[in-house]
Parts: C-alpha cells; sequence; structure tokens
C-alpha cells in the first residue's frame, strides 16, 4: 500500500505539472558541469553532451517541461542550486546522507561503483597500508575524495577541478592513480588514445556511507512537487522504452543497476 500511495503522489505531480504547461509550459533551469564525459561534457562545437544530458532531456520531454540548461563548475554546483540560478542539478551527482542533509533528491537515475586507476604494469596493494604515501588524484568536493580521506588516511590524495585533470597528471607521471565512477574512468579515459597503458586495479567501491544510494536529480528542500514531478518522469522512461534507447548510445551494460523498492 505504501508504495502504491507514493506511486499514486508521483504521478498525480506529473499530471499536475503537465495540466499546468498546457497553458504555460514549466520553466526548469538543469544545472550541470559540463567536464565529466561519457555523463556530461561539451562538444567541440560548444553543445552541451553525455548520458546525464540526454536523461535530463528525456526527463523533462516526459513531464512537458520547457528546460533550459546552465553550465556550473563541480565545487559550486550545490551553491548554485541554492542560490537559485537553477532549479536542478542533473550532473551524476550521487545521492549521499551529507548532501541530503543540505538538498532533496529524487529517486536515482542510475548507480554505477567506483575505482581505482593505475598504469597497467603496477603492482600496489591495494589497501589503507599499501596506498601509504602512493599519490593519489580525484575531484575535489566529490565522493570519491570523502571515501579516499576517510579510508586512505595515510596516502597523499591531491584534488582536482576537473577528473579529466587528474587524469593527465596520472598519464604525465605526477601521480600513481586516480579514483573516479568506473565508467567515467573507462569510458571517459581508458577507452581514449590519452589512456593507453593504463588499467583498473583493485575492488569495486559502493559504500552507501561515501557512494550513497545511486545517482539522482538534486532539488532545493521543500520543492516537493517538483521532486515527484521528477520522479514520475524518471518511472515513465523507464518503463516506455527511453530510457533503454538513451543508454545503449552510451553503455554496453545495464547502467541503472539493481532496482530499488
Amino acid at each position: 500500500m505504501k508504495k502504491l500511495a507514493t506511486m499514486t503522489i508521483a504521478a498525480a505531480a506529473l499530471a499536475l505539472f503537465a495540466g499546468n504547461a498546457s497553458a504555460d509550459m514549466q520553466k526548469v533551469r538543469i544545472g550541470t558541469e559540463g567536464a565529466y564525459p561519457p555523463f556530461n561534457s561539451i562538444d567541440s562545437e560548444g553543445n552541451l553532451v553525455g548520458f546525464d544530458v540526454d536523461i535530463a532531456k528525456a526527463v523533462c520531454e516526459a513531464a512537458n517541461f520547457d528546460c533550459e540548461f546552465v553550465v556550473q563548475d563541480w565545487d559550486g554546483i550545490i551553491p548554485g542550486l541554492l542560490a537559485k540560478k537553477y532549479d536542478a542539478i542533473v550532473a551524476s551527482m550521487s545521492i549521499t546522507p551529507e548532501r541530503e542533509e543540505v538538498v532533496d533528491f529524487t529517486n536515482k537515475y542510475y548507480n554505477t561503483p567506483a575505482k581505482f586507476v593505475a598504469a597497467d604494469d603496477a603492482d600496489f596493494d591495494i589497501s589503507p597500508e599499501g596506498l601509504a604515501g602512493k599519490s593519489i588524484g580525484v575531484q575535489r568536493a566529490t565522493i570519491h575524495e570523502n571515501f579516499l580521506r576517510d579510508n586512505f588516511p595515510e596516502a597523499d590524495i591531491r584534488v582536482y577541478a576537473t577528473q579529466d585533470e587528474a587524469n593527465a597528471d596520472l598519464v604525465a607521471g605526477r601521480l600513481d592513480l586516480v579514483m573516479a565512477d568506473s565508467v567515467a574512468l573507462s569510458d571517459g579515459f581508458l577507452k581514449t588514445d590519452m589512456g593507453k597503458g593504463f588499467a583498473f586495479i583493485g575492488p569495486d567501491y559502493s559504500e552507501p556511507k561515501w557512494h550513497g544510494k545511486g545517482v539522482g536529480i538534486a532539488i532545493r528542500k521543500g520543492e516537493d512537487e517538483l521532486r515527484e514531478a521528477f520522479n514520475a518522469a524518471i518511472k515513465q522512461i523507464r518503463e516506455d522504452g527511453t530510457y533503454e534507447e538513451i543508454q545503449s548510445k552510451y553503455f554496453d551494460f545495464d547502467v541503472y543497476g539493481k532496482p530499488t523498492s
């Protein structure tokens, strides 16, 4: 009954927004980073592209929202939401307890683990003791930075504004390893010419305390109608085949992860 009631509320919220939009389409501004391929990046013609971007467009269409994108550096993306520069964040933001104290989230729209990458001939002991003193690159203000600081306290953790900058320092020999989302590292680095000679090392990491419950759309607290309209739209694109169509453009596996109740 509880699950059915939640679904009914979500559907009603979507219908409410769609109904209002028929006379005056709801304008929604979407904040994203534009520097995290294959999820969000800017192509050679200056266009925002990526899985996050296509999902945002599909969700906006399902909810009958008139959406526009705003590009924002990652370390200012939540402050930008709170300052009302945009109405929602669609930028591979994981749903973590720390962030839930500041913003609200929709249900997840994907969930993938974190991993380390190092030179393919590296022989590191992937443990807190084994990585003591080793230099590890990570994007600033991410779940991966928090995870490293709490679990590898003796490592030399170096933070970067973007993942691309961390990857570049790894290639240049200024880092021993990098850590990030496994798909971002695979598609955005290892499968590129720049990533030749590098490989994943160590286990998958998907600890709820640090890595959260998957990636969701962040909105300001208290905007429940917007959140439920997004939830209903995510559900709709999952059911009508749109999600699978978008996913197949970028991945050859199920990026959504295990269903949540």
